[in-house]
């Protein structure tokens, strides 16, 4: 038995030998970072100078969108150095960085769309009431609340796995994952494997409630209102919608994969939809939200012609 603390680094068998293909892919996973961070920075950039997006709903995609430069810097920085690499391996306290980054990334995005669906049911079902009930001091005390119950709830997790004796030091998956770490260990993970399914149904159902309550009545109100109003729901809440479906896609297939055994889906698909809520969702949000919603298409043609 080893303990823990005499294992220096983990090794990574997910990835293939791509020869000197790994410097095309190199490239690729290059090149979608940088249009990565550029999209997501140029969206904050434009919401928090321009006074008239210093709405709600636009603050509130602000947070997302820095949280999905959070989640790509936990990420691509790490891949790029792995595709070149020989040996594919990270050292012990990298690797339980990374978790954590990771995983209040999830946790964080979860939270903020259940915050933009209760934004979205103000707006459209109590237009009257939505500047009382949703002023500049409680959307920041959301958005505070959002990412402090992440870091901390992701926090007690890493305890937990900080304290556990491991056997092994093979993961089986392109980057370090709680779950795999879990099961190298020795000693008894009972209380690891209870918090880890609390932990699931904190970031995934929690957050669920109010967006199934936000649309279910924002539906009725479509159903029974005017055209103006169906017209205004379908605007603002279309992109959440689609942000939302694409995250809990990406998010599910994680899941499965790590509690089910997915031998038979060929491996390279296996590789892609590891990494699609990482990759695809920081650049689909910038992209839906920059061409769906007016004021910031707007804005952004503005910002491009001054520039020009």
């Amino acid at each position: 038995m080893v303990n823990s603390s005499q294992i220096p680094y983990f090794r990574l068998t997910a990835y293939l030998d791509m020869g000197y293909l790994k410097y095309l892919y190199f490239l690729i996973v290059l090149m979608l970072y940088i249009v990565i961070v550029v999209a997501n920075a140029f969206l904050i950039l434009t919401i928090c100078m321009k006074r008239s997006l210093h709405e709600p709903m636009y603050v509130f995609l602000c947070s997302l969108l820095v949280n999905q430069l959070y989640g790509s810097a936990g990420l691509f920085p790490f891949l790029l150095l792995q595709i070149t690499s020989d040996t594919h391996t990270i050292s012990r306290s990298m690797c339980f960085l990374q978790i954590y980054c990771l995983y209040t990334y999830a946790t964080v995005e979860f939270c903020n769309l259940a915050v933009m669906s209760y934004d979205r049911y103000l707006a459209i079902c109590c237009p009257l009431h939505y500047k009382a009930r949703l002023t500049s001091n409680k959307v920041a005390l959301f958005i505070a609340l959002i990412w402090l119950y992440s870091f901390i709830k992701v926090l007690i997790t890493l305890c937990l796995n900080l304290r556990l004796t491991l056997c092994g030091n093979v993961i089986d998956r392109l980057y370090c994952h709680n779950y795999y770490v879990t099961r190298l260990a020795c000693s008894d993970t009972t209380v690891n494997n209870i918090y880890g399914l609390f932990g699931t149904f904190l970031t995934v159902f929690v957050p669920l409630f109010p967006i199934l309550f936000s649309y279910t009545k924002i539906l009725r109100v479509c159903v029974v209102g005017s055209k103006e109003t169906r017209q205004k729901a379908v605007s603002t809440c279309s992109p959440h919608i689609a942000s939302l479906i694409n995250f809990s896609f990406g998010c599910c297939f994680e899941i499965f994969q790590s509690r089910f055994n997915m031998t038979g889906v060929p491996r390279i698909i296996r590789v892609f939809l590891s990494l699609y809520f990482l990759t695809i969702q920081p650049i689909f949000n910038p992209i839906i939200y920059g061409l769906r919603l007016s004021k910031i298409r707007q804005m952004c043609r503005n910002v491009l012609v001054c520039k020009k």
